[in-house]
């Protein structure tokens, strides 16, 4: 494989690659990241499982990924991780189809929404992007584990930087609600559970979390102007501090899915297990869209995170 950076795209980190026999399942996969990640992946011979929340625009993704790539092989499940229950029937019923997971591209996600509650009365952004995905890998481990070198890769982002986690105030019940905060919380969640997964299984799996970087997307659906205001002027307080996240430089789709997809099969990936990685690579401790924040770093309050994540969503990890 070649050397690829910030511009590369899904079909350039997969020329050449063969994923036929390969079974790869995408959180997410109606739209936007997921969806391209499912096209490219498709078009190189894997069989894809296209979990989304919404039934009809899952069907819509997979037949304009039909209308690009004839004969792709793609099966569709409804998936609501905003909901234990859900979770819980889409395994069951993946189960009686499939016999493993090659790849679990934890892709799906919200962003800076209104204040909720999930299903089961978790802050919706932490509840979805981080405990839904915990939930999902921690009953798919399994079908990963009988799969020979399973991937998990987790999209976390580069807004971890607005927030690391709050062990003690996980659902905003003493802080007053702020959606970025909130939004910052869930993808720091996301990198250390990535993380943690990989020290506490890394012998039988690779996990790795993926900044994909500034995407126009549906996921910033909830977005007003007064508070893309507010995050313009956060990222230009971070710059000045020296944390980075100064001026964003927008990526295509195609350019936003390739760490991810990158991550799910260059064989350089499996030499950063564990790793948040940007623009189909690792990352350093610093500013820019290649660095990170040190707490990310910091094993013992991911691992007080894992702790946590089980407690409430009733689940532990084999």
């Amino acid at each position: 494989m070649g050397v690829f950076g910030a511009e590369s795209t899904t079909d350039e980190v997969l020329e050449g690659v063969d994923l036929s026999g390969r079974i790869v399942a995408i959180t997410g996969a109606s739209s936007g990241l997921g969806e391209e990640s499912a096209r490219a992946m498709s078009a190189r011979g894997a069989r894809v499982l296209m979990l989304a929340r919404d039934r009809e625009k899952n069907a819509e993704a997979a037949a304009r990924i039909r209308g690009s790539v004839p004969g792709a092989d793609l099966t569709l499940y409804t998936v609501d991780l905003a909901d234990l229950a859900s979770i819980e029937s889409f395994v069951n019923a993946v189960g009686a189809d499939i016999d493993r997971i090659d790849v679990l591209l934890n892709n799906a996600g919200i962003m800076s929404c209104p204040e909720g509650r999930t299903a089961d009365g978790f802050e919706t952004q932490f509840g979805t992007n981080h405990l839904g995905h915990f939930a999902l890998t921690a009953r798919l481990m399994p079908l990963l584990l009988a799969a020979d070198r399973p991937r998990v890769v987790t999209l976390s982002s580069g807004g971890h930087r607005i927030s690391d986690v709050a062990l003690d105030d996980p659902n905003f019940e003493r802080a007053d609600y702020d959606p970025w905060i909130a939004y910052g919380r869930s993808k720091s969640a996301n990198a250390r559970f990535a993380a943690e997964l990989a020290r506490r299984h890394g012998e039988r799996l690779l996990s790795v979390s993926v900044h994909p970087g500034a995407i126009v997307t549906n996921l910033g659906r909830h977005m007003t102007p007064e508070m893309i205001e507010r995050l313009m002027a956060r990222r230009a307080e971070n710059e000045a501090e020296g944390k980075g996240g100064g001026g964003l430089k927008f990526k295509s789709v195609e350019a936003g899915a390739a760490t991810q997809v990158w991550a799910a099969t260059a064989v350089e990936a499996a030499g950063h297990n564990g790793a948040y990685l940007a623009d189909c690579g690792p990352t350093v401790v610093g500013p820019g869209e290649k660095g990170r924040m040190a707490y990310l770093d910091d094993a013992e309050t991911s691992t007080r995170l894992w702790a946590l994540s089980e407690e409430l969503v009733g689940l532990t990890f084999d």
